[in-house]
C-alpha cells in the first residue's frame, strides 16, 4: 500500500513540475498579462459652465429685464458675464457692479425720469445725455468697466462708420450712454475722435459681445418692439420702431446665436412708458419661468458634453497584450494544446 501511496506522491510532484515548466514554455522573461487599467478620473474637477446673459434694448422696455435676472438667481442660475444695448446696458451696469435683482427692482422703482433726461434747447431738443450718464456712475460707484464685479460689455455704434463698438474699458456710465442715445432722441457721444449712437442699429440684443467675454452659454433677451401694423404714437416710438425694422434681420441672424432666448410680452408697453415699469418685470419673470426648464436641460447637458470630453482626454493609452502575454494560451499547454508563442513546425 505504502508504495501505492508514494508513487501516486511522484506522480503528482511529476505534474505540477510540467505546469511550471510550461508556464514558461514561451521564454524565460515572459512578463504575466497587465492588471486591467483603473476607470479614468479628472484629475481636475471639470470647470463648471460660463453662463452670459445678453440684454437687449427697448428703452422703458428694459424693465423686463430685471424680471429675467431675478427668476434666473432665484433657480440657482447667476450669469457671470453681462452684455448689454441700450436700455439693456443700464440694467447690465447695474447687475455688473454687483447688485442683486431685487436691489435693481428698489432703483427701478424710486427713479424719477427726470433725472436722467436732460433736454438742451438749443440742439433741436435732443437729450444730452449727460444726466444718465451720472446717474449710472453714482449707482455703480463710480467704478469704470473694468473694475465691475462681472465682466460687462457695452455695445455702441460708431457714427461714423457704421460699425459695432463693443466697450469693455473706461468710463461705465459713458459707455451705456453712448449705447442708449437713440438717432434722433439724443445727443450722438464724443469718445475720442469719434461719435456713438444707439447700439440697438447693429446688435439689438448683444450675444457676440457675451461670447466675446467668454460665455459658453447664452442666455439672450429679446425686448424689441414688434411691427403691429399700427403706427407709433410718440416721436420716440417712431424712431424706436424704425431703429428695430433696421436692425432686424441683423438681430435675427445674432440671436440665431444665443442658446435660449427670453422674449417677455412688454410689445405694449411704449418705450417711454415708465409708469409700466412694474409690469414690464412682472412679464420679465414670467417669460423667464416659462424657459427655466429648457435653461436646465441645456445646461446640464453641455456640462456633460464637457465632462466627456475631459475624461476621454485623460484616459490613459492600452497596449493590446500578444499571445505570449495570454494567460490563458499558456495555461492550455497544461492540457496537451499547443501554445501560439511556440514557432509551427512543418
Amino acid at each position: 500500500m505504502y508504495p501505492l501511496l508514494r508513487q501516486r506522491a511522484t506522480v503528482i510532484r511529476l505534474l505540477l513540475l510540467s505546469a511550471a515548466l510550461a508556464l514558461t514554455a514561451c521564454g524565460g522573461n515572459t512578463r504575466p498579462a497587465p492588471p486591467p487599467a483603473p476607470l479614468a478620473k479628472p484629475a481636475t474637477p471639470v470647470a463648471k459652465i460660463r453662463v452670459g446673459i445678453a440684454l437687449g434694448g427697448g428703452a422703458a422696455k428694459g424693465f423686463a429685464h430685471i424680471g429675467v435676472i431675478k427668476m434666473l438667481e432665484a433657480n440657482g442660475i447667476e450669469p457671470v458675464v453681462v452684455s448689454g444695448t441700450s436700455a439693456g446696458s443700464v440694467v447690465g451696469a447695474l447687475y455688473a457692479s454687483g447688485m442683486d435683482a431685487f436691489e435693481m427692482q428698489q432703483k427701478a422703482f424710486a427713479l424719477d425720469e427726470s433725472s436722467i433726461r436732460d433736454v438742451r434747447l438749443f440742439s433741436g431738443g435732443l437729450v444730452q445725455g449727460q444726466k444718465l450718464q451720472d446717474y449710472v456712475n453714482q449707482l455703480v460707484g463710480g467704478r469704470p468697466l473694468q473694475k465691475l464685479k462681472k465682466p460687462l460689455a457695452v455695445v455702441a455704434t460708431q457714427l461714423e462708420t457704421g460699425e459695432r463698438t463693443v466697450f469693455v474699458y473706461g468710463n461705465t456710465g459713458q459707455a451705456v450712454r453712448a449705447s442708449s442715445s437713440i438717432p434722433g432722441i439724443f445727443e450722438p457721444v464724443t469718445i475720442g475722435k469719434y461719435h456713438y449712437v444707439d447700439g440697438g442699429i447693429v446688435s439689438p440684443v448683444p450675444v457676440d459681445a457675451a461670447r466675446q467675454l467668454g460665455a459658453d452659454f447664452v442666455i439672450a433677451v429679446d425686448i424689441s418692439s414688434k411691427a403691429d401694423g399700427k403706427t407709433p404714437a410718440s416721436m420716440l416710438g417712431v424712431v424706436n420702431q424704425s431703429i428695430m425694422i433696421m436692425g432686424q434681420k441683423l438681430g435675427a441672424q445674432e440671436l440665431a446665436r444665443a442658446d435660449i432666448v427670453i422674449r417677455p410680452q412688454v410689445n405694449d408697453i411704449g418705450p417711454a412708458d415708465f409708469e409700466q415699469r412694474n409690469n414690464a418685470i412682472l412679464q420679465g419673470e414670467k417669460a423667464a419661468m416659462a424657459m427655466m426648464p429648457g435653461i436646465r436641460q441645456k445646461i446640464a447637458a453641455l456640462q456633460k458634453q464637457r465632462a466627456a470630453a475631459q475624461m476621454a482626454k485623460q484616459a490613459p493609452a492600452t497596449t493590446p497584450v500578444s499571445d505570449c502575454e495570454d494567460s490563458s494560451l499558456r495555461l492550455s499547454r497544461l492540457w496537451g494544446g499547443k501554445s501560439k508563442c511556440e514557432p509551427t513546425t512543418h
